[in-house]
């Protein structure tokens, strides 16, 4: 994945625009990140305003898509109005010939529009989730998700493009070069959850509790190998088992052993990709305790095995199209 196609036409969200920008439009070459190419592609190639008030003048028309691994669609302040027909067109082409394509925040309002969620699992803001529903009956909008496959990526609100846009580069060039990305940007590679940590939850009132989890989640990373009770961390953090799970998903939108899970699943990642070790010592090493439970707990979260994701970094690393 080295050419991104982002289309642009008046309205489309400032935030959006940057974020992709600051992932794929900087050269980070210094750092060992590919050198990407983002084109900003527009109906007719004129100077579009974006919804801050800033311009932006685009490099390509829309036919500059067609030659783009990934093309992005940003979303509006008004995803109630209907895109330019010309950008509906350009995005069922691009998806006829099997380019990868992924939205921002409400810009699945755009991929329904073209017909491209239609029959699949979509998301979008948390408050724009009930819009999408109701305009698109078609689609199975999933408004918890951060991010969602289903033939197509579709994204949550403003941070959640962030959490997207690191996920496929990812995909497609390994956790080191998201890593890497992600600490020139100062955020997080990876958050675990869903939109529900940030859906009308209250701010937890006790700080001492708070910092405990943290000090906690860090102690949980540094002994991954080791087999991490529930009962163990909670008396670790000085709770009973109830408030610990209870606290826990308040502050992470998942359970403890979700968690745990997501991280030595991304540790299992970057042994793969940077390592030549057995399957069987990565699950030791990753607290999986066996390669076949490694297996079954990588698939479900990543969608190929172990061995397949390794292959995957050996030779050409072209964006996956389906992760489930």
């Amino acid at each position: 994945m080295k050419r991104v196609g982002l289309i642009v036409y008046d309205g489309v969200r400032t935030f959006d625009f940057a974020v992709a920008h600051e992932i794929w439009g900087d050269d980070r070459t210094d750092l060992g990140v590919p050198e990407f190419e983002l084109r900003l592609c527009a109906p007719h190639g004129r100077a579009v305003q974006l919804d801050s008030g800033l311009r932006c003048q685009p490099t390509h028309t829309l036919a500059g898509l067609a030659r783009c691994d990934l093309i992005l669609v940003l979303g509006s302040l008004t995803p109630d109005r209907d895109p330019p027909p010309a950008v509906l067109a350009a995005l069922r082409k691009a998806r006829a010939r099997g380019a990868t394509i992924a939205s921002l925040c409400s810009g699945a309002f755009v991929l329904a529009a073209a017909g491209l969620l239609d029959g699949r699992r979509a998301t979008t803001h948390w408050r724009l989730a009930p819009a999408l529903a109701a305009r698109y009956p078609a689609v199975a909008v999933e408004p918890e998700a951060l991010f969602v496959e289903d033939g197509v990526w579709t994204s949550a609100g403003t941070a959640a493009g962030v959490d997207l846009c690191l996920h496929l580069v990812r995909l497609a060039h390994g956790a080191g070069v998201a890593n890497t990305v992600a600490r020139s940007l100062v955020t997080a590679p990876f958050r675990a959850g869903g939109q529900a940590q940030f859906i009308d939850r209250r701010i937890l009132d006790d700080d001492a509790q708070t910092d405990r989890l943290s000090r906690l989640r860090d102690f949980a990373l540094a002994h991954l190998r080791e087999p991490l009770r529930v009962k163990d961390l909670a008396r670790r953090a000085g709770m009973s088992e109830r408030t610990f799970a209870r606290r826990f998903l308040e502050t992470t939108g998942e359970t403890p052993l979700q968690w745990l899970v997501h991280q030595r699943v991304l540790l299992a990642q970057r042994l793969l990709e940077s390592t030549g070790s057995s399957i069987a010592r990565i699950a030791d090493e990753c607290g999986f305790g066996s390669a076949l439970s490694l297996r079954q707990h990588f698939v479900k979260a990543v969608g190929v095995s172990p061995s397949d994701y390794r292959q995957s970094f050996r030779g050409d690393r072209a964006l996956p199209r389906s992760v489930a």
